[in-house]
């Protein structure tokens, strides 16, 4: 134990919950095979922290305690229910070694309790609504607003989905595996969404005082470059590698100081990971050496954020390529989010005129209602066209529906200086 308690050791020990959650549970889950038990218990181990460590101090390594604490009491129920269901037959038994013992064996000796959870998570049992809210709140550890943020649906449905998503798998008895065969690539175009969710909301955070959460970064990236390992002649899977790959390069120069975001034209690229850069080149090609028909959604991503890491200046890049690339993604994966990051690319490539015309059909999406980046990238192509009153507009209204606080802050200067 570290020698003296934290100033605020309720902060610390929930922020440190936060990010370790999804490995408490994963390993709960594999013990008692009930992701909504093992979500109980990650919570008794929260408790347990917030009990103990006031008092004694953080462990040197809070994570583990999470995990053991969590595991502990896994084993305990496991021994209950064993106990009642065999009268007594099993007491004294050495639990902590049999249950893994019992476990199936993995066909590809995959041993990643996370990587499981995501598998689990989206099993076919459930919507792809469902899959996606089910893990974000898992995995990525995720508020039920948060995750309603990113989806850009109420609250309150991504709060069912994700109650039923748990009753589901419990009560279908679903397995806690990576699948095999047929049934891991059915289940891989929500694993990739999911995965892909994760690491924006790590990228972009939605709400609190943080604009970067690099932990969920990190497991995201983690699990894109382990699921590429286990389905090497699957494209869209090097896709998704190589797409954060290439985001994730770029980490160190999108704040400034203080934390505060700094846009893609402004950033330092002297400050972009030289070696991430070179692993989302190489995942790309490996992508594109699978391929065998029309480029998947994650593949475009990608081959746009290597048009990005290709240019030595923001003035350099290849901007009518990557709208002729977001022109190709709104065919393979039309959304209006997709749309607008077209609008983005046409400004830069015909002009702010034509953009505008294309984010303006787009002022009529039920799913873009209460969605900051819309009058963001309004008020800057109004910016453009000397339109200042108007952009002054756009972006205040952007500021006032941004959750995130350094968005917030950044979107209000833009309002009180639009063409800076």
């Amino acid at each position: 134990m570290s020698s003296q308690p934290p100033a605020d050791p309720r902060g610390a020990i929930e922020t440190v919950f936060r990010l370790e959650s999804p490995r408490v549970i994963a390993a709960a889950t594999r013990i008692v095979r009930d992701i909504g038990i093992a979500e109980e218990l990650a919570q008794d181990a929260l408790v347990a922290a917030l009990e103990q460590w006031p008092r004694d101090g953080v462990p040197d390594n809070p994570g583990a305690w999470l995990v053991t604490t969590a595991r502990r009491r896994a084993v305990d129920l496991v021994r209950r229910r064993e106990n009642y269901a065999r009268k007594l037959a099993e007491i004294g038994r050495d639990l902590e070694t049999t249950v893994p013992a019992q476990e199936p064996a993995d066909p590809d000796g995959i041993d990643d309790d996370l990587l499981r959870l995501v598998f689990t998570a989206c099993h076919p049992v459930l919507s792809a609504e469902a899959r996606t809210a089910l893990t974000l709140r898992l995995l990525g550890g995720l508020s039920t607003a948060e995750i309603a943020r990113a989806f850009l649906t109420p609250e309150p449905t991504v709060a069912q989905r994700i109650v039923r998503a748990k009753r589901t798998l419990a009560t279908r008895n679903v397995a806690f595996e990576v699948p095999s065969g047929p049934d891991r690539e059915a289940r891989l175009g929500s694993v990739l969404d999911v995965i892909y969710l994760i690491f924006n909301e790590g990228y972009a955070a939605t709400t609190g005082d943080d604009w970067l959460r690099p932990a969920l970064c990190e497991d995201a990236l983690r699990l894109a470059r382990q699921l590429a390992a286990l389905m090497p002649k699957e494209p869209e899977a090097h896709g998704l590698a190589s797409l954060l790959e290439f985001q994730a390069s770029r980490t160190a120069s999108r704040t400034g100081p203080d934390g505060e975001p700094i846009l893609l034209k402004d950033q330092n690229r002297r400050r972009w990971n030289r070696m991430l850069l070179a692993r989302g080149v190489d995942a790309l090609a490996r992508a594109d050496a699978v391929a065998t028909g029309v480029p998947g959604p994650y593949v475009l991503q990608a081959t746009i954020a290597a048009c990005h890491a290709h240019a030595h200046t923001y003035e350099d890049t290849d901007w009518r390529a990557i709208a002729t690339l977001y022109g190709l993604l709104a065919v393979r994966a039309p959304s209006p989010v997709v749309e607008l990051n077209r609008a983005v690319a046409v400004s830069m490539a015909d002009g702010p005129a034509p953009a505008l015309e294309i984010v303006d059909a787009l002022a009529a999406e039920p799913a873009l209602r209460d969605y900051h980046l819309l009058p963001s990238v309004r008020g800057d192509l109004l910016a453009r066209l000397g339109r200042t009153t108007e952009a002054r507009t756009e972006f205040a209204r952007a500021a006032a529906l941004a959750r995130n606080e350094r968005e917030r802050r950044l979107l209000r200067r833009r309002a009180d200086s639009p063409t800076s």
